[in-house]
């Protein structure tokens, strides 16, 4: 949402109220009026309106996305991080390890970026499913977006082959083979309804406790993906060691948002001065619950902490029913916003 990030000319001088000028240094602080950023043309509360609109809109159907993959036993993970974290060199090596743990697990990535199918292309040359979104000058992946590509996966496809509430014509031949057609319907990010209809042939295999982990890439920024709403369950952001321990604290609502954070690349540390100490320090002055992983994508050190993480389903399910950040930020955005009513009436 770059428009939000007044990244144009023509924005607020330091003579606006809204920006906090240092009073020794001259340093500008963009951040300091109530809707916390700067849009050139925008009042604070015409862009906390705005800002309010857009993301309620965007959560509606996150809402959606999330009974959508619960429905189907899918436990969708935002991956966040910044460019060049080493998000897609993790991927291919938690789906190489996920083969070996829990076979009986379906793995599908949706792969954000601006441009290409370079990530998708590597994930698929690991066997698992992946759908790239390219979002052109987007700067992070949407509800919407991350609804169109899931119906695009494998796993919608399987997860309709294993629906547990549907209609049942059974026409038994024998003991083990029989036809049968599921009909269900489900709610689709337009918000429209529609029948499925899939008549086929089931010898053995329900599947009915089958679980599938969909891993969403998203667009390397520290900024924007932190309050957009995917319906995912958690979101994960991973931190390269050869970035600096100080990103928790100058991105600090990434941080926030997030349930856990993987410290990656931690082969490098000999040759790096890299405090890890005060990297979890930091990361928990922003998000004092927050879970640190430390990791190495590429030697495997850290990978089967990674993988119980992963697996531990009972417990991420427990959190995710605590209050959501972007529910939170909604809240204060209407309390803002309610106050600048108040003080113009």
């Amino acid at each position: 949402m770059c428009v939000v990030c007044g990244c144009s000319s023509g924005g607020a001088t330091p003579s606006d109220p809204s920006v906090a000028v240092h009073p020794s240094t001259g340093d500008l602080h963009f951040g300091a009026g109530s809707a916390r950023v700067s849009v050139p043309g925008l009042s604070q509360a015409r862009t906390i309106k705005l800002e309010e609109d857009v993301l309620g809109a965007n959560n509606a159907i996150a809402k959606q996305n999330r009974a959508h993959f619960a429905a189907h036993g899918v436990r969708a993970l935002n991956l966040v991080s910044s460019p060049g974290s080493g998000k897609t060199t993790l991927l291919c090596a938690t789906i190489e390890a996920l083969k070996q743990r829990a076979p009986e697990w379906d793995v599908a990535v949706i792969e954000g970026d601006q441009q290409t199918s370079f990530d998708a292309d590597r994930i698929r040359a690991t066997g698992a499913p992946a759908v790239q979104v390219n979002t052109g000058k987007g700067c992070h992946l949407d509800a919407p977006m991350v609804a169109q590509a899931f119906a695009q996966l494998g796993t919608h496809t399987h997860a309709h082959e294993h629906e547990h509430e549907h209609e049942h014509e059974h026409e038994h031949e024998h003991e083990h083979e029989h036809e049968h057609e599921h009909h269900h319907e489900h709610a689709h990010a337009d918000g429209h309804h529609h029948d499925h209809h899939h008549p086929h042939d089931h010898a053995h295999d329900h599947g009915h406790n089958a679980q599938s982990l969909l891993f969403i890439e998203n667009v390397g920024n520290l900024v924007c993906p932190a309050l957009w709403d995917l319906g995912e369950q958690a979101k994960v952001a991973i931190l390269s060691v050869t970035e600096g321990e100080d990103k928790p604290l100058k991105y600090p609502d990434m941080f926030a948002a997030a349930q856990l954070m993987i410290l990656n690349k931690i082969d490098l540390l000999p040759h790096l001065n890299f405090d890890l100490a005060r990297c979890k320090d930091y990361a928990r002055r922003v998000n004092p619950g927050i879970t640190i992983l430390e990791l190495s994508a590429s030697t495997g050190e850290g990978m089967p902490a990674w993988l119980d993480w992963l697996l531990a389903y009972p417990a991420h399910a427990a959190h995710a029913q605590q209050p959501d950040a972007r529910q939170a930020r909604i809240a204060q955005l209407e309390a803002e916003l309610a106050q600048l009513r108040a003080a113009s009436a």
